[in-house]
């Protein structure tokens, strides 16, 4: 006889929130919760185990991350089948977000299994709040590409991304970073730099791309840790910048090569020489 495993009778499968440095800021739901779970799925059992380890949490380990988590969906699936409660956890903060879990959660969903979100830290939270840059409106963008090309492209693009635009930023690229934003916006961007959030040598660095340069070249150690960038553009100010580039644009192209052109409106309104070759080039692609 072959029986099936009704879905009232399958374990949860819970998203648990974790420090993003100081300790004290577990919840005590989340501790209940993992102290509770059958297993716990970590993005990396050795940094977990020191987090349970601290709170005296002996719950077992099994590894979920970037290379096997679409192979550990099934396995995922019979333990909760078996009615076995699972807490999954990343390195810090809040799991998926720019962290492992993505496959895992949405085949459970496509299931039917039971998904529970057990909220708490986040880094991209925890530093807009405190940025001083709207939070009306805000764009998350992960982690850049590693390249500057592609990079750049994406920067240049934040004129069509309403709000703040919010991204993470490791240590060994921090100051290309920067380089590129300051390279495509200049001073029509307002940047705010939270670095090592919650710890000890937490800061916050403001202002323009080429403000937070210096300070760079003043402090090396500013350039340290793990970063979450935010930018304001002042969409006002380059909409209309675009608008007489544009029109200037409309009587060069005809005229001399898009290159040209480009140098010109570029030096006559002071505009990044990039900026203007795109606009150029996207109106000689329309005509």
């Amino acid at each position: 006889m072959v029986t099936q495993t009704t879905p009232d009778v399958r374990g949860s499968f819970y998203i648990v929130a974790t420090p993003i440095g100081n300790l004290d800021d577990i919840s005590a739901r989340a501790l209940k919760v993992l102290e509770n779970s059958d297993f716990i799925a970590a993005e990396d059992t050795r940094h977990s185990k020191k987090l349970l380890n601290h709170f005296g949490i002996e719950t077992r380990l099994f590894s979920v991350h970037d290379h096997n988590e679409r192979d550990k969906v099934d396995y995922i699936k019979s333990l909760l089948d078996d009615g076995k409660n699972i807490a999954l956890v990343s390195d810090a903060g809040t799991p998926l977000i720019s962290d492992p879990g993505y496959h895992v959660v949405n085949g459970l969903r496509d299931d039917g299994y039971n998904v529970v979100p057990v909220p708490g830290p986040s880094a991209l939270i925890t530093a807009l709040c405190a940025s001083g840059l709207p939070t009306d409106q805000f764009s998350f963008l992960g982690f850049l590409p590693a390249k500057s090309k592609a990079r750049k492209d994406i920067v240049s693009n934040w004129v069509n991304v309403p709000g703040t635009v919010v991204f993470y930023e490791s240590t060994h690229r921090i100051i290309d970073s920067v380089k590129d934003i300051n390279e495509v916006h200049g001073n029509q961007v307002t940047l705010s730099l939270a670095r090592e959030l919650t710890k000890t040598f937490e800061t916050f660095l403001h202002g323009t791309p080429a403000t937070i340069l210096d300070m760079f070249a003043e402090d090396s150690n500013q350039t340290r840790g793990e970063f979450v960038v935010m930018a304001s553009l002042k969409k006002d100010d380059v909409d209309e910048e675009e608008a007489k580039a544009n029109e200037m644009l409309d009587l060069l192209l005809p005229e001399v090569s898009v290159k040209k052109a480009s140098e010109i409106v570029a030096k006559f309104l002071d505009l990044k020489k990039n900026q203007v070759y795109k606009l150029a080039l996207e109106k000689s692609k329309n005509d």
